[in-house]
């Protein structure tokens, strides 16, 4: 993003890009709790007023220098806190996904919750992809069948997933599935749509500002 403010701090529609995030997951009447992992450097969050939330809420400055570290921090510390049981379900969000809705993790939780490995959401591929020969030209058109463009959150019991994380302690992971993946299970992919994008560039801010604008107005 080319901020020096971390991004999860950055304004959309008045509040820190976290705020929204949190919002929605807090609300829900699925969720016990809601656990905020942060960087135990973190000199932003205690600028903005979070009392809101504050039933549901907590705060763990456990973050580590992966998000994979991160999520397996924060479960570690929850667990050590008896924040949680072996055989909860935990959904892991992206604090850069702040136009999740009230349906997309409802329909997550639903189509999750009596599957035996756990799910994420996820849209199909529909743009044609291209794979480039290293010098910046297309080298040759990649099928997109049975492609899907992974979101958050993802839902895996605390057992399963804390024991993915350490095993893929060695792999380049950049979900959580995949750390599931690894171990040989087949996660459920559950339709979303492009709405739940994560911010990425600048121009993604300004989208999701008209977003959030429009859900308010």
């Amino acid at each position: 993003m080319g901020n020096v403010l971390p991004k999860q701090y950055l304004v959309l529609s008045h509040r820190p890009m976290i705020y929204h995030a949190i919002s929605t997951l807090c609300q829900s009447s699925h969720l016990a709790g809601v656990i905020v992992v942060l960087a135990p450097t973190d000199a932003q969050w205690s600028k903005y007023d979070w009392t809101a939330f504050s039933e549901k809420l907590i705060v763990l400055h456990c973050g580590g220098a992966t998000r994979a570290d991160s999520v397996l921090n924060g479960l570690i510390l929850a667990r050590e806190r008896e924040l949680i049981d072996d055989q909860d379900w935990v959904l892991v969000h992206d604090a850069a996904r702040p136009c999740l809705t009230d349906g997309q993790l409802d329909r997550l939780i639903t189509d999750t919750a009596g599957d035996e490995v756990g799910g994420l959401l996820a849209v199909p591929v529909a743009d044609t992809l291209k794979r480039d020969d290293t010098s910046g030209r297309a080298m040759c058109t990649e099928p997109r069948e049975h492609l899907w463009q992974a979101q958050t959150p993802q839902m895996f019991r605390y057992s399963l997933l804390a024991h993915a994380l350490r095993n893929a302690a060695h792999l380049v992971i950049t979900d959580d599935a995949s750390a599931v993946e690894a171990l040989g299970y087949r996660p459920k992919l559950v339709l979303s749509d492009a709405y739940n994008f994560k911010v990425t560039y600048p121009q993604d801010l300004a989208l999701a500002e008209l977003i959030l604008q429009q859900r308010n107005s």
